[in-house]
């Protein structure tokens, strides 16, 4: 009888533990930032833009989530957009643990996609060089997203789903609503014929119903799991409709 008692507690306890362990697991988020520091050879600076990752992260870090970064090549990322004037920025900024994490970003060889319930992937014009021809991480997504994931992207963060393939050999984006930085906004920004390639358009070739709004303008657009914004005035939006998909899962 105390044979048959312990081995039951033992059983219990596993079972709680791995219940633990993949909560655990459920809760966490993976977000992609550029490696890239240059505008094409404009001279100019690029990098992540700082306020599409911490408006989306305060939404999920205040929601409970746990967030790494991953970028293509790992370490310190350049960083954009630097307004400590924005709270949010200034708070993700101070924050020691998630300003060590995103200075120590992981390679993406470092990811185990089975760990996270979704994949976000950063604006900043940086992304419009290393994120669509990043095989890994574009593998990383995939399996993300056929885990019953989500895989979501704010202002030239789409950049990193255009050649993103599902098992059936189609393109993730191929017959979703989906959404980015413009043509229009490239245009108004003079950096069309300085970005490889317009990312709308690129959007377009691999299927993607493409909506959006005029320049500046605030729009998310959620389809079967895929999530995307159109620029800066987006992020927090895009951060709450994660959110609001994760609590529907």
């Amino acid at each position: 009888m105390k044979k048959l008692t312990f081995l039951v507690l033992a059983l219990f306890t596993i079972g709680f533990v791995q219940a633990q362990k993949n909560t655990t697991m459920k809760k966490k988020i993976l977000f992609v930032v550029t490696s890239h520091d240059k505008k094409g050879d404009t001279g100019e600076s690029t990098g992540y833009y700082l306020g599409e990752v911490s408006h989306p992260w305060e939404v999920l870090h205040n929601a409970g989530y746990e967030i790494d970064f991953t970028s293509p090549k790992g370490g310190t990322p350049p960083v954009d957009g630097f307004d400590l004037k924005d709270p949010v920025n200034k708070e993700f900024w101070e924050n020691t643990e998630y300003k060590n994490k995103i200075d120590h970003s992981l390679q993406p060889s470092q990811v185990n996609p089975a760990n996270y319930t979704a994949i976000f992937y950063a604006g900043g014009h940086g992304a419009m060089w290393d994120f669509a021809d990043n095989a890994e991480l574009a593998g990383i997504a995939s399996k993300i997203y056929e885990n019953g994931g989500i895989v979501a992207a704010v202002c030239h963060g789409p950049a990193g789903l255009v050649n993103i393939k599902l098992n059936n050999g189609q393109y993730l984006v191929d017959g979703k609503k989906i959404n980015a930085f413009t043509n229009e906004e490239e245009a108004e920004v003079k950096l069309t014929n300085i970005v490889p390639f317009l990312l709308e358009n690129k959007l377009k070739e691999r299927g993607a119903k493409f909506e959006k709004s005029g320049l500046w303008q605030n729009h998310v657009v959620s389809d079967q799991r895929v999530i995307t914004g159109q620029n800066p005035q987006s992020a927090k939006s895009v951060g709450e409709a994660i959110l609001k998909e994760l609590k529907n899962k």
